[in-house]
């Protein structure tokens, strides 16, 4: 599916599907030559809906793929966030011919799968037939297997200082300055890159993600129970610090590794190999399993919580071990607040016009995904919990408000940031 790439951001991107008018742009259309004859979009109702979504006691953000493509390594063509399609494309690159040509004799209706560049189905046709046959790994689907789960660790690891990730950057500060008495936002997400780690280091954010602060970092569940808070000689009580969330990676990450019986950070492959969901129809079962099952746990208790508020972006509602949990809390939880907003609202041919044009003259089309089929429904018999923008992960970023002042913390670190830049020594 295109993405707009090359698009700037811009709250004036996002579309709002309002009941009995279906999508309405953000920004007011001047008709004529009269500043009275202006046709009003709804940037107004986009700015009331994000404002309620923020001021929830419990604020949680879920995302996925479309999140990463907004992270760009200017020049470096090969260094960006992957799609299916390209991961199929390194794999096989990076696959003995000779393993393939054996694969696609062993694999029923490998051609149809060649053809889809579908990673995915092949990861998991060659995963049940070594399960089947008990193939080890120095056998051709053994190699498939380990050479196309080390290539897409590889793929995924394209983040670095030098990264743009505005984006993220943008809505970490704006998700995660929260008042004391309000739980910390939760960002959920299914990608394995660190995004959001870099961003939160831009900014001098601290994140919680169930690791320790010892050397090296173990992964703990009751970690994600603790908090941070600020101790002076004279005061009474904790003074929670600011500007501090949650992290929790739904497929894991390339700096978890398995070291005997702990998790721990590291990106050194002599801990271990990385531990993922590496894409294939078993990642349900995989979900099940320590650390995945902590984060999935984590996931649906936020959801149940009273006053919650879950935006999506970025997440294309193809993981069913996520999905129908999050329908789940829709049915069940009355106080639940749910805010989508993706491009896959639109048909790719609206996508290429939206690229030209942000009016409203294209009708939406709805996307084969029943369960966006299914939100559009629930808007469209009035359930006001639901509210559906079409967008791209950086154009929420740009279109949610600002709730709380930067704080002076916050200031200092941007001069002191700024000082030690090479441009900045002159100004």
């Amino acid at each position: 599916m295109a993405y707009w790439d090359g698009k700037k951001a811009t709250a004036d991107n996002i579309r709002l599907y309002v009941r009995s008018q279906g999508w309405t742009q953000s920004a007011d259309t001047k008709h004529g030559n009269e500043d009275i004859d202006i046709e009003r979009g709804s940037a107004r109702m986009i700015e009331e809906a994000l404002t309620s979504a923020l001021n929830a006691s419990h604020l949680v953000l879920l995302t996925g793929a479309g999140s990463s493509f907004c992270a760009r390594n200017s020049g470096e063509e090969d260094k960006q966030a992957p799609g299916m399609r390209t991961l199929w494309d390194k794999v096989i690159s990076a696959v003995p011919s000779k393993s393939f040509d054996a694969i696609k004799r062993m694999i029923p209706k490998v051609e149809e799968i060649e053809k889809d560049k579908n990673i995915e189905k092949i990861l998991t046709q060659c995963k049940m037939y070594a399960e089947l046959f008990n193939s080890d790994e120095k056998s051709d689907i053994g190699i498939f297997i380990s050479t196309a789960e080390q290539t897409i660790a590889d793929c995924v690891d394209f983040v670095s200082q030098a990264t743009d990730l505005d984006a993220h950057r943008e809505i970490i500060r704006k998700i995660a300055r929260r008042g004391a008495r309000k739980a910390r936002a939760r960002i959920f997400t299914t990608n394995y890159d660190l995004c959001f780690e870099y961003a939160a280091r831009a900014l001098r954010f601290t994140v919680i993600d169930g690791f320790s602060h010892t050397m090296p970092q173990v992964y703990d569940r009751g970690h994600f129970a603790h908090d941070i808070v600020r101790r002076e000689v004279g005061t009474d009580g904790p003074d929670y610090i600011e500007n501090v969330f949650h992290l929790h990676k739904l497929h894991g990450s390339i700096d978890w590794r398995r070291n005997g019986m702990d998790l721990i950070r590291s990106k050194d492959p002599m801990d271990g190999r990385a531990t993922l969901i590496y894409p294939r129809d078993s990642k349900y079962q995989e979900a099940f399993e320590s650390p995945y099952l902590d984060m999935m746990s984590a996931l649906q208790n936020e959801m149940r919580a009273p006053d919650t508020t879950l935006i999506i972006s970025g997440f294309g509602f193809n993981d069913d071990h996520i999905t129908r949990p999050i329908f789940a809390a829709i049915e069940a939880n009355m106080s639940l607040r749910l805010v989508v907003c993706d491009v896959a609202f639109l048909a790719d041919e609206e996508l290429e016009k939206a690229e030209h044009s942000l009016s409203t003259e294209a009708a939406a089309q709805p996307k084969s995904s029943t369960y966006f089929s299914k939100l559009k429904r629930l808007c469209d018999i009035g359930d006001q919990r639901i509210t559906l923008m079409n967008g791209r992960f950086d154009d929420l970023a740009q279109a949610l408000p600002d709730l709380v002042a930067q704080t002076e913390r916050e200031r200092h670190a941007d001069r002191i940031r700024v000082l030690h830049e090479p441009s900045g020594g002159g100004h």
